[in-house]
């Protein structure tokens, strides 16, 4: 396992302004700044609009941000950003999976589409196949995958080029309770693999058990970013829920 302490991700005062007319424009981020340790998993939270989901498609490279950095292993993403996405995998929300392909054409599409030799992709297929359970489904479209399955088809796809860096958008939500703590398990084990996590949730149990520290974002800035330890122990109460809420009421205060 990685040293926690190891930095993968630096990400240095990033911002994100939208226009939408002159001279309005929408502020999504302020001046983001915090750093992503390797073999970490760190939850991101935040109320609707906190810029969540802008951050972390800034992250996985679907849009650029209006000003700032963002460095992996000491270097900046924007020096060659194609070789950084061989290094990031992102695992979207809604599931966006090709419904003429079968699960196993899905991952050799995905194995293929980064440019993978054949036998690396078949041994990798068959690995994640076996570790996310997916063998009965194999040969099936992903019409007859319930929704934990198709998360765990998800997680699946976006491993397949062993990134270091995995970015989780509610990986877990509308998921019946048991099925999200199965997931829970595969979540957990990214971190013995050596991935580094970015898990967007707005469940707080979620991210309580899941994430060595919690980034809370608000208003496009960073609020705060602590272990769940630490601010438990702070704020004097036995759950992030709790913590979450007296936030959300020293913003309207």
């Amino acid at each position: 396992m990685k040293n926690m302490n190891e930095k993968l991700i630096e990400i240095k005062n990033i911002k994100k302004y939208y226009k939408i007319g002159r001279p309005d424009e929408i502020r999504a981020l302020n001046g983001v700044s915090f750093d992503i340790n390797k073999a970490e998993t760190l939850g991101l939270l935040g109320v609707n609009g906190a810029g969540k989901t802008t951050l972390s498609s800034i992250l996985a490279t679907l849009h650029p941000a209006t000003s700032g950095d963002i460095l992996c292993e000491g270097k900046s993403i924007y020096n060659d950003i194609v070789d950084f996405r061989y290094k990031v995998g992102f695992c979207p929300q809604k599931p966006n999976l090709y419904v003429d392909l079968t699960v196993e054409q899905i991952l050799l599409f995905s194995g293929r589409y980064y440019g993978l030799p054949e036998d690396e992709i078949r041994n990798r297929m068959e690995e994640l196949i076996q570790r996310y359970q997916l063998g009965k489904y194999r040969k099936m479209k992903p019409e007859v995958l319930s929704g934990g399955y198709s998360h765990r088809l998800l997680i699946a796809r976006s491993l397949m080029h062993n990134p270091k860096l995995l970015i989780l958008d509610e990986p877990t939500v509308g998921l019946d309770p048991h099925i999200r703590f199965k997931l829970w398990d595969n979540i957990k084990e990214l971190k013995s693999l050596g991935v580094s996590v970015v898990l967007t949730t707005h469940y707080l149990d979620e991210a309580d058990v899941l994430s060595d520290r919690i980034c809370v974002l608000e208003k496009g800035l960073v609020k705060l970013i602590d272990t769940p330890t630490n601010l438990k122990q702070k704020y004097q109460e036995e759950s992030l829920e709790k913590i979450f809420i007296k936030l959300m009421e020293e913003e309207t205060e």
